[in-house]
């Protein structure tokens, strides 16, 4: 294969800020990057935003049949010379990630595996994990911002834990799997990035979604007030608190996620 800056070259391609794309060019990275959910050799794949195609190199090399879905049109050409050297292993849907029916694209269990685009990032993985569970996915490894990749993995008490750490971990282990530096990418972010792994875990019984959504949502919305404040407008959290014995003089961040979902499936 042609090396990916001269593929990049050739195609005229460059990275779109309003797609929040940044490129990844070291094969090394990229190939590290691959082996985070172990072994995926004879495995199906789901990348979201290939762009160029450098993580999907990674993703073949590492012997994966990869289905990818890229909206930026430019990059479908260099996509499409990648898979002339795949035969049958690479499948590209020009679309838009939010919009695409992923679980209809596969069979099995895909692992997905992305470089996200920053702007999106945080509202697929909440749409992946709000789905029915077992998921339909075998795993997810995800590239963030450090940031919100710190949020995820948070711990009740810590300055990152919040809504999104809860909505991660009431039914998933996540990890931080490796950090990137900014000047990784081209261009350089602002700011550093990290890549999170995500495996599921068994779905708490009895428990809606949508409630602790919500519940969260109040709770960390005011998260400098004591619960008996910010839980006061979700229809039976008090009574609820007092029953579980969690005290109301406490603040979001000092509840955790277990006690999160007891409350939940109390209004469920």
């Amino acid at each position: 294969m042609p090396p990916l800056r001269e593929v990049i070259r050739r195609h005229g391609l460059s990275a779109s800020k309003a797609l929040g794309q940044n490129f990844l060019f070291d094969h090394q990275l990229l190939a590290r990057i691959a082996r985070v959910p172990g072994d995926i050799a004879g495995a199906e794949v789901f990348e979201v935003g290939p762009g160029p195609g450098g993580l999907t190199r990674a993703l073949l090399e590492a012997g994966a049949s990869v289905t990818a879905v890229e909206r930026d049109r430019r990059c479908i050409p260099a996509l499409a010379e990648l898979g002339d050297f795949f035969p049958g292993k690479l499948a590209v849907i020009e679309g838009d990630a939010l919009e695409v029916d992923a679980p209809a694209l596969f069979q099995g269990k895909p692992h997905v595996v992305a470089n996200l685009p920053y702007n999106v990032g945080t509202a697929l993985l909440i749409g992946w994990l709000s789905t029915a569970w077992e998921p339909w996915w075998a795993s997810l490894t995800l590239m963030f911002q450090k940031e919100v990749a710190e949020r995820i993995v948070a711990p009740v008490g810590s300055e990152s834990y919040g809504r999104l750490a809860v909505l991660a971990q009431w039914r998933s282990t996540p990890r931080i799997a490796m950090t990137v530096h900014r000047s990784a990418f081209t261009p350089p972010p602002k700011v550093m990035s990290a890549v999170v792994h995500i495996v599921s875990a068994a779905a708490p019984d009895g428990v809606r979604l949508a409630v602790l959504e919500g519940l969260t949502g109040a709770a960390f919305g005011q998260r400098r007030k004591m619960l008996r404040q910010s839980l006061k407008g979700v229809p039976g959290a008090l009574t609820a608190m007092e029953q579980l014995g969690i005290e109301s003089s406490r603040r979001a961040e000092t509840v955790s996620v277990a006690e999160y979902v007891a409350l939940a499936r109390a209004l469920s």
